[in-house]
């Protein structure tokens, strides 16, 4: 398997290429050159497997010759293995349609750990046959950031500098992060939102200067290591549903787009998703891009739902590559549009393209706290803001009600115990494998959004290649 920049300008690489470099040179964002294919047989074929073997079936066509499939299952099940529940993503029924697939169940209670946690062993593996040290620069709106550290904490040859927005993140994400003194960690907090956060991310990758100092490498969904992971669990949740003989819709809480693409990557390999529904809070560029075409940015509302606080989806540009006929140069044009006016239009291809699968919905705060009473009440489950925002769009979906539909449960309620609190008046309590996280110290540093100023701590804590 090769993998193409979404803009045409750089060099096809293999997976273990791609997993290293995260970003293309060109800008753009690295995607298969083709779509592996199962056949109704083969989903089938899935029906009963383990996690861990669902996972080795489904990435084998991606990985390639990377790996052989005996050390990727030896991957998988080790990093598996640190969930505290047996079916890594279990499914939970809320009503006779409605359906959550629990993603939190990993070491730091949220659904990324189901792709860093093997990321961070495919770091560790790649790099154990190169002369290279890795350093990974990232940012966060909240729960990547936690889960990247945990995964890459303590890692032979690679460093990991995370950019958070400063006071923009729950108590728990933050601590989940600065409470972690690894020498490898190394935490900033911006003064900004997490979009200004990711721009300074995007422009370490893009400036040769720096980027030719370091071997720099991204843990975000730009990576698409970790989105090929989060293939997966699509795969296993809609197989326990009946698929292939029905097909499944899922609703996704949106803000970088990562988690639903992995939803679409699904469907163009076979998996018959019925639809994808792309939930919003406020912060709803995907919303109007969805409905009308509308892809502009605004300011960045803060709101309970911080990991969804985004205006600027970097994953957004995989969809609009593939339903714009793969043409690199195009896509390039569009993008350097945007990124230079904080506006574009889809075009007609990739806005009827988009709407044969997608549907979208903007929830409110109001939406989200009724939602989360509502599991609670009705259904006796305690979930999280974000659980909350796509639980509300899946019970407003026009759909056949024969076709079940599954709202990924992004994180555990713990994480934002207070937003759960108002709405529901109970306070969940951390699980016990977390419990003395506020009793910890903490390690960060705060920076301006300045890329100055950000470039000159990292290269001051940052290995050279």
């Amino acid at each position: 398997m090769r993998y193409i920049s979404t803009r045409g300008a750089a060099p096809p690489l293999d997976f273990e290429q791609v997993t290293l470099a995260g970003l293309a040179p060109d800008g753009g964002l690295y995607l298969p050159e083709r779509w592996p294919s199962f056949s109704a047989d083969a989903i089938a074929a899935l029906a009963g497997l383990s996690y861990v073997d669902t996972a080795v079936a489904v990435m084998k066509p991606f990985v390639g010759d990377a790996l052989d499939e005996d050390a990727l299952r030896a991957l998988c099940t080790q990093a598996y293995g640190r969930f505290s529940h047996a079916a890594v993503t279990p499914l939970v029924q809320l009503d006779e349609r409605q359906w959550l697939l629990e993603l939190f169940h990993g070491p730091t209670l949220a659904f990324k750990d189901v792709a860093l946690q093997l990321l961070g062993l495919l770091f560790e593996r790649f790099l154990s046959n190169r002369d290279t040290h890795l350093t990974i620069v990232g940012a966060t709106s909240g729960d990547t950031g936690s889960a990247a550290i945990d995964a890459i904490a303590g890692r032979a040859k690679v460093d990991i500098f995370m950019l958070h927005p400063e006071g923009r993140v729950s108590d728990v994400q933050r601590r989940q992060m600065t409470t972690v003194f690894a020498p490898n960690v190394h935490n900033i907090a911006i003064d900004g939102s997490f979009d200004d956060a990711q721009a300074l991310v995007k422009a370490m990758f893009a400036d040769r200067d720096f980027a030719g100092r370091f071997a720099l490498s991204a843990v975000n969904s730009i990576n698409w290591a970790r989105l090929m992971a989060q293939v997966v669990y699509y795969f296993y949740a809609a197989v326990r549903l009946g698929a292939p003989g029905r097909p499944v819709a899922f609703s996704v809480p949106t803000g970088n787009f990562g988690d639903v693409f992995a939803g679409y990557v699904a469907a163009k390999m076979g998996l018959p998703i019925a639809r994808l529904i792309v939930a919003t809070n406020v912060n709803d560029i995907l919303y109007r891009a969805l409905s009308s075409g509308d892809y502009s940015t605004g300011e960045v509302t803060a709101t309970a739902t911080p990991s969804m606080d985004i205006q600027v989806s970097s994953n957004f540009e995989r969809l609009l590559f593939d339903l714009g006929g793969r043409d690199g140069q195009a896509m390039a044009a569009q993008m350097h549009g945007f990124e230079a006016t904080k506006a574009m239009r889809l075009t007609d291809g990739q806005l009827g393209g988009a709407a044969g699968l997608f549907a979208s919905a903007r929830i409110d705060a109001d939406d989200m706290a009724l939602a989360m009473r509502w599991a609670s009440e009705a259904a006796g489950q305690v979930i999280d803001p974000h659980s909350a925002v796509g639980l509300a769009a899946a019970r407003a979906a026009d759909l056949d009600p024969a076709v079940p539909l599954v709202t990924l449960a992004t994180a555990h309620s713990a994480k934002f115990r207070d937003a759960v609190e108002r709405a529901t008046g109970n306070r969940p309590a951390l699980p016990a494998r977390v419990g003395d996280l506020f009793a910890r110290a903490e390690r960060c540093v705060s920076l301006p959004a300045d890329f100055g100023a950000v470039t000159a701590h990292i290269a001051a804590h940052a290995t050279p290649r």
